[in-house]
């Protein structure tokens, strides 16, 4: 806003367009003046933006499911570095930048999003339940039940039980009315949160080998909080698998996430967090795995589809200083045209 506000040009497109080409990073901006509406998005469409339609007037919307609750139509995404301008119920679209390819934020598809969320033209559930037949594939162990960390784990349970042909059953029953665990700020709030949000099915568990599975694994500390419950609600043994591959390095797009110091598998590999967490086993699911749930290929190492720094550690837009005193590469892919 204040890039925009101490503007020289005239006109606002002007103006915000100017913005743009002072700012990096993963965005998606909505601006309202007193006759437009604009929805910008950031030039590799890291962060997601998607254009609805309600009547004659247009919404712009992170996902999806929001234009559901309203009953209203959607359009389309925005595409990366689109700048859309609504005015008198008319949509026109400018591209500021050059255009290069889109790399989306691979966590959008495997948490972010809500599940009933259209991405790419698929919902995420999809997605998700095809993660957990690759990592079914890649690290199948004999168990009796399959039991999901409700609710971002259920989607995958289902792929991995569905590959497996293992009983899926709710083993852990969670209370809605808490949050996500792993962005509280203390480790005693995070414990405690564990409590409150989840609670076992003793019945389902008793004695039982167990294939527990989640969408990640953060810090590590709620998965062994968890897996500590299922064994004390009677389970034999428990197996830990994870849709995703081992999150290494920390987000600087706009995601509380850790530092890479507090990011268990950028400090210890499988066997160590096995141990860490107390399970029998520890199981990540590989990149090529993720790649081949979502876009039904492998990773192409010259030129990665999504954003994927979480596990690769390639940052796709240079940071402007050391955020959490990491250092990431050095790569700007703003073109150097001009604002006019």
């Amino acid at each position: 806003m204040q890039l925009i506000a101490k503007s020289k040009r005239e006109k606002i497109i002007e103006k915000i367009t100017e913005t743009l080409f002072k700012i990096q990073g993963g965005f998606a901006l909505v601006i309202l003046t007193n006759k437009k509406l604009i929805g910008i998005r950031d030039p590799l469409g890291i962060r997601p933006l998607v254009i609805g339609k309600l009547g004659n007037s247009y919404i712009f919307a992170s996902e999806t499911c929001a234009l559901d609750i309203v009953d209203a139509k959607f359009v389309r995404e925005v595409e990366n570095g689109e700048m859309v301008v609504i005015e008198n119920n008319e949509l026109k679209s400018f591209q500021p930048f050059n255009k290069i390819k889109k790399r989306p934020c691979v966590f959008e598809y495997i948490y972010f999003a809500r599940p009933d969320s259209i991405l790419n033209g698929e919902c995420a559930y999809e997605y998700r339940k095809r993660l957990g037949i690759e990592l079914a594939k890649e690290s199948g162990v004999d168990a009796d039940i399959i039991v999901p960390v409700p609710d971002s784990g259920v989607p995958a349970a289902i792929g991995y039980s569905q590959s497996s042909k293992i009983k899926f059953e709710l083993g852990l029953i969670r209370n809605h009315y808490v949050g996500r665990t792993f962005i509280e700020p203390t480790q005693n709030i995070r414990s405690f949160g564990v409590k409150l949000k989840l609670s076992t099915t003793k019945s389902i568990l008793k004695n039982k080998t167990v294939i527990l599975i989640d969408d990640s694994l953060v810090r590590g500390t709620t998965c062994s909080k968890i897996v500590k419950m299922l064994y004390k609600a009677g389970a034999k043994k428990v197996h830990v698998r994870i849709a995703c591959p081992e999150i290494k390095y920390p987000d600087f797009y706009g995601i509380d996430m850790p530092t890479k110091k507090e990011l268990l598998s950028s400090e210890k590999n499988t066997d160590e967090i096995s141990k860490f967490v107390g399970s029998a086993s520890c199981k990540f699911l590989s990149i090529d795995g993720m790649y081949k749930a979502l876009l039904n290929e492998k990773r192409n190492n010259n030129y990665p589809q999504f954003s994927d720094h979480y596990f690769t550690g390639e940052y796709p837009v240079k940071a402007l200083d050391k955020l959490g005193n990491e250092k990431i590469t050095q790569l700007s892919l703003l073109s150097n045209k001009s604002s006019s």
